[in-house]
């Protein structure tokens, strides 16, 4: 008959071993009671795991692309309420022209309201959103309307317009003879090139032709901006800083007639493309909330598939955890019985 023995120590070794594969699992099943996964997809699915690694890319994808069609939305919606501020300034300029045409406001309401609406267009063209100008295209870094104060280039190359066409400057009393025609003239010859053409870039505008592009779909994109190049806003800026300017000069009845004339011609047209773009960027924002609706019921299709194929049951899982605590809590016991065994206290 042969003796065998097995010492304390190695039982209680054996316990603690025991007892950390237990922690281990625990973890795990922490883990899945919280995700409602499961802890390793690879071990559980094994080849499937590959089509719920396409469904979470997928997932991800869309998700960021409804994240980014938030700030879009956000962005659209501060064009829009710029655009209708800029409406209301050039309904209101346009109500003081009306009423200068008919002779039933004076001169210098009339140069105030061409300075508030240049005023306004310059504050409203010169507005950002989240830390980017929402009217400098994809410069959107840069502020996008230069203005009309004193010394700046629009300013100065206005008064160099004028100085060109008539052979003197618009305080000079010779203004005071400017005709109709005179005035007609300087509009089409020398103004519109600075508004209309490429003197808008050079001293008035550092926005870009180019709007900003988004992706608000996985196949689909559009423009998502407003340009201050557009070209309601020029004739506005044009008709208001002629008004400005000139009104406080020594232009005559018959130069200030034609200048009111064609003013109240350039707000109406700038007014019908205000109104026009308003519609076309109101457009793009329902492209936008529909393709993020889209997007979103795709996203929970995703969601679904990826739970009915990595998903644990929760009962389960809770349970699976209150065992393996049990399980531990008794390990520790046992243990600490194992420890208190010793040949000495069995001897005594």
């Amino acid at each position: 008959m042969k003796a065998s023995f097995v010492s304390s120590l190695s039982m209680s070794q054996a316990m603690r071993y025991s007892t950390m594969r237990t922690q281990g699992d625990l973890a795990k099943a922490l883990k899945e009671q919280d995700t409602g996964k499961v802890f390793d997809a690879g071990l559980a699915l094994g080849a499937r795991t590959a089509q719920t690694v396409t469904f979470a890319r997928d997932l991800e994808r869309l998700n960021g692309i409804v994240d980014s069609n938030g700030l879009v939305s956000a962005r659209l919606k501060a064009t829009q309420e710029a655009l209708g501020n800029i409406t209301s300034a050039a309904q209101d300029f346009l109500g003081v022209l009306t009423a200068s045409v008919s002779g039933d406001t004076t001169a210098s309401v009339t140069r105030d309201s061409g300075r508030a609406a240049l005023g306004m267009l310059t504050s409203i063209l010169n507005t950002s959103f989240n830390g980017e100008y929402i009217f400098a295209g994809i410069n959107t870094d840069v502020k996008p309307f230069e203005g009309f104060a004193a010394g700046s280039p629009a300013k100065t190359a206005f008064d160099a317009a004028f100085q060109t066409h008539f052979g003197f400057a618009q305080n000079d009393p010779q203004a005071a003879n400017i005709t109709t025609a005179d005035m007609d003239g300087f509009m089409t010859a020398a103004l519109e090139p600075q508004f209309l053409g490429a003197g808008w870039q050079a001293n008035w505008s550092n926005a870009t032709d180019q709007k900003i592009v988004s992706r608000i779909a996985l196949n689909e994109t559009t423009e998502t901006s407003v340009s201050a190049n557009n070209e309601s806003l020029q004739k506005l800026a044009m008709a208001a800083a002629a008004i400005s300017d000139l009104f406080d000069s020594n232009l005559g009845v018959a130069g200030k007639e034609a200048l009111v004339n064609r003013a109240v011609s350039l707000v109406g047209e700038a007014l019908g493309a205000l109104g026009e773009l308003q519609s076309q960027t109101g457009v793009v924002e329902q492209r936008v909330t529909a393709a993020s609706d889209r997007m979103k019921m795709q996203a929970d299709l995703f969601e679904r598939s990826i739970i009915e194929t990595e998903g644990v049951d929760p009962y389960e899982a809770a349970n699976r955890v209150k065992d393996l605590l049990a399980h531990i809590e008794t390990s520790y016991a046992l243990t600490a019985r194992i420890q208190q065994i010793s040949l000495l206290r069995f001897l005594g």
